[in-house]
């Protein structure tokens, strides 16, 4: 601000010089008319030049004057504002001062403003990681929920499945029930059969000792052969139908009924 009032100072005393145009037109006379008039042209051209020179030169500093006093004036607004904003301001210096004056950490008001950026920065940084770890904490749950349902899913599936087998499984078990109960009547079957077979044996083979007593025959028939005591017994039984049938022939008389046990 200094310097540019200096430079408005050196126009206007400049201008004020030979500011007006009579003035300017003197001293543009007074130069030519000092000239001899035993001078050539050239001489009194550049003159004239150089005097033309001058008065160009007296308008742009009027010029630059003018620009100057309204480069001032802004300059004297600026600073009014910021006069103004420093007053307004003025109650967070003393409360950065008194800041200063309580704590043994800083030493300048300017340091305790660098720390309190940097914690700013710290904190920027903080808060972008903290968006940045919850913006991955949502995509792990979703991804969690996402596992979770296909897990319930794989879980409803397998548990219709178990239904599926144990339903089968209690079928199994109705028809192995089934089965166990037919082999125990299969099995109690065959125990009257073999029962009756083994009464069936002892009866044959009580018939053929019998008959081959009464009959007096020497047959080696082993005891567990059944089926040569009954072909046997069939033999000496037809030979006695035909000693009867011969002994009716020969004396006729009433027939006597076989008993049942013969019989059989």
């Amino acid at each position: 601000l200094i310097s540019v009032s200096r430079r408005l100072l050196l126009c206007e005393h400049t201008t004020l010089w030979c500011g007006s145009s009579a003035t300017q037109q003197a001293c543009g006379s007074s130069v030519v008319e000092s000239l001899p008039f035993d001078d050539n042209d050239s001489k009194r051209s550049r003159a004239l030049h150089k005097v033309s020179e001058q008065r160009k030169q007296v308008v742009q500093k009027a010029v630059e004057a003018m620009r100057l006093r309204q480069e001032i004036a802004r300059l004297l607004v600026e600073r009014d504002r910021l006069q103004r904003r420093l007053e307004a301001h003025a109650i967070f210096w003393s409360y950065l001062q008194a800041v200063l004056e309580k704590t043994e950490q800083f030493q300048e008001i300017q340091a305790l403003i660098d720390r309190f950026r940097t914690l700013t920065a710290t904190n920027v940084s903080l808060v972008q990681q903290d968006l940045g770890s919850r913006e991955a904490m949502a995509e792990k749950q979703a991804q969690l929920q996402q596992y979770l349902e296909q897990s319930n899913n794989e879980i409803m599936q397998l548990n219709n499945q178990l239904a599926v087998l144990q339903a089968q499984q209690e079928q199994a078990r109705a028809k192995v029930h089934q089965w166990e109960s037919k082999w125990t009547e299969i099995q109690n079957t065959a125990a009257k059969k073999t029962l009756q077979l083994g009464q069936i044996k002892m009866a044959t083979l009580n018939l053929f000792q019998l008959v081959t007593k009464q009959m007096k025959l020497q047959v080696d028939v082993p005891l567990e052969d059944t089926e040569t005591q009954l072909d046997t017994v069939q033999l000496c039984m037809l030979d006695l139908a035909d000693i009867l049938a011969d002994l009716r022939k020969v004396d006729p008389a009433p027939a006597i009924q076989p008993s049942p046990a013969a019989a059989s």
